[in-house]
């Protein structure tokens, strides 16, 4: 096959009995075989009375119906709307409440949390499906059973309604016009072209972080439209991603600096075990790395070590590992697709080297919050849009982040910048994770605290909390080194690696308001 079809079903039709999908059990799909599961999916929901621009949701771990879901919807027009399956039920009932599901496909290991939010959401029996058994869904099997495996009539290229993370209030879908267009009719892979990526050419892409976060299904989908294996983890663990690389022969995935920390903390006779010289782009994203920790990993795994900027609405920046080393913490600079700009607080365009808010452009189309359209429009100057990152471009093009602008602290005056104490923190050998935000003061208005999760083998308390400050002093300006450290046994993040900082400081401001 010298040039692919275009897009998985031209794809599963061209070759059915090519191996597309490793499951999270070891189980091996064929294009043909998942092929029909999304045929008879797609005329199933269709009995279900979903049509064109209909959304529906699921709470699935990563597995074959999260991947049928998601082919599914993107074939007949439908909106997919994946919920983060770590929210309880209040929080999965406003995101199903308020994208208008349809439907909701959840499996038994959330069921708790999905029952109570189609209760509350009011969703009609004959509207739930549950993979396993989950009291008052119906089996997921019913949606499929007696449908046809054959291509549907009327395919029309339909999207997935990511909701944002809601760390700093409310999460909001990000919908995006539907194009009406035949599915194959655009370029579906096309994304992976920025990080230099191939149709086929042997690809074998790993899933190793949940399938609801935008990036994670975006590069999985992509890679399955262009041709690649994909190969899922359900539950990841450092060790366990290292022998799936080295005997599924991965050659790229997508992951968060929070894995490259755990990866680096195995002993070092276990990460000599496994041969991860397969592996050709290990692109990271979704919060800040630490320099140290970026160093150490492309040191492992050589050049493969790749960074982006980007944001569920959009993006974004890359940068290879070439570029990080000429230009140490640097994000990369701006995609074909996407152009970067840094505003102050009054709208105006900064010159290089000004610190500001960091705004994106996308060439591909816009989006809008649903219901929301206050939001869409605070955050946007022109056609340009902004998550709340602050930051700067070089001369050359290069974006640097400092911090976001909600957990800048200011402390007598003077903004100091989180990630940047983070990541002195976590150069202690103690130190498993770490936090750094603002907390109340009488007199500065904000002063520094640290909250750590200690490494195993570590005791927290206060020698070890004295140890970490004196480590502080020692890699910190005065200004900049937390006047405390709390302990915290699992920190709040998300398997993403986005670490709910809300969640960790609001209870220091409970009955105060925050200056910024």
């Amino acid at each position: 096959m010298s040039r692919p079809p275009n897009g998985f079903w031209a794809q599963a039709l061209a070759d059915p009995e090519r191996t597309v999908l490793v499951a999270t059990d070891g189980e091996e799909w064929t294009a043909g075989r998942l092929h029909t599961e999304v045929n008879r999916l797609v005329h199933g929901l269709r009995a279900a009375g979903l049509e064109r621009g209909d959304s529906f949701a699921v709470v699935l771990p990563n597995g074959v119906e999260f991947l049928t879901a998601y082919l599914a919807a993107s074939q007949a027009g439908f909106y997919l709307v994946p919920v983060n399956h770590h929210l309880v039920g209040p929080e999965i009932a406003w995101i199903v409440a308020d994208s208008g599901a349809r439907v909701l496909i959840a499996h038994e290991r959330f069921g708790d949390a999905a029952r109570h939010a189609a209760d509350e959401a009011k969703l009609p029996a004959d509207r739930r499906y549950a993979v396993g058994r989950v009291a008052g869904f119906r089996a997921y099997g019913e949606l499929l059973d007696g449908q046809p495996g054959s291509v549907p009539a009327d395919r029309t290229l339909g999207w997935v309604m990511n909701y944002t993370s809601g760390t700093t209030g409310r999460p909001r879908g990000i919908r995006r016009p539907l194009p009406g267009k035949l599915p194959e009719e655009t370029y579906l892979g096309g994304f992976l072209g920025i990080f230099g990526i191939k149709p086929f050419d042997g690809n074998v892409h790993l899933v190793c972080s949940p399938l609801y976060h935008t990036a994670v299904l975006q590069f999985a989908g992509a890679s399955l439209h262009i041709g690649h294996r994909l190969v899922l983890m359900d539950k990841w663990t450092p060790e366990e991603m290292l022998r799936l690389i080295d005997t599924r022969q991965c050659t790229h995935t997508h992951m968060v600096p929070t894995q490259f920390h755990r990866l680096l903390a195995l002993p070092d006779h276990t990460r000599a075990a496994y041969d991860v010289s397969s592996m050709r782009h290990a692109i990271h994203g979704a919060a800040p790395c630490p320099d140290h920790v970026k160093r150490a990993m492309i040191e492992w795994w050589g050049h493969s070590v790749e960074e982006y900027y980007a944001a569920s609405e959009g993006g974004g920046a890359f940068a290879t590992a070439e570029d990080w080393l000429k230009k140490p913490g640097t994000v990369g600079k701006a995609w074909p697709i996407s152009e970067l700009a840094v505003f102050d607080d009054d709208g105006n365009k900064l010159p290089p080297g000004e610190l500001g808010t960091v705004y994106m452009k996308m060439s591909t189309g816009g989006f809008s919050y649903h219901k929301d359209e206050t939001k869409t429009r605070k955050n946007r100057i022109g056609d340009f849009f902004t998550v709340g990152d602050l930051g700067y471009l070089d001369d050359d093009g290069y974006l640097f982040l400092r911090d976001r602008k909600i957990d800048m602290i200011i402390s007598g005056g003077v903004n100091i910048y989180p990630a940047e104490i983070e990541a002195a923190l976590l150069t202690h050998p103690a130190v498993a994770d770490a936090a750094a935000f603002g907390i109340p003061h009488d007199d500065w208005g904000e002063a520094v605290k640290a909250v750590v999760e200690a490494a195993p083998g570590f005791a927290p308390g206060e020698t070890l909390a004295a140890e970490i400050l004196g480590h502080c002093a020692r890699q910190l300006a005065g200004y900049k080194r937390p006047g405390s450290v709390d302990f915290i046994e699992t920190m709040p993040r998300d398997p993403n690696g986005k670490l709910y900082k809300r969640r960790l400081r609001d209870p220091y401001w409970e009955g105060r308001t925050r200056p910024v």
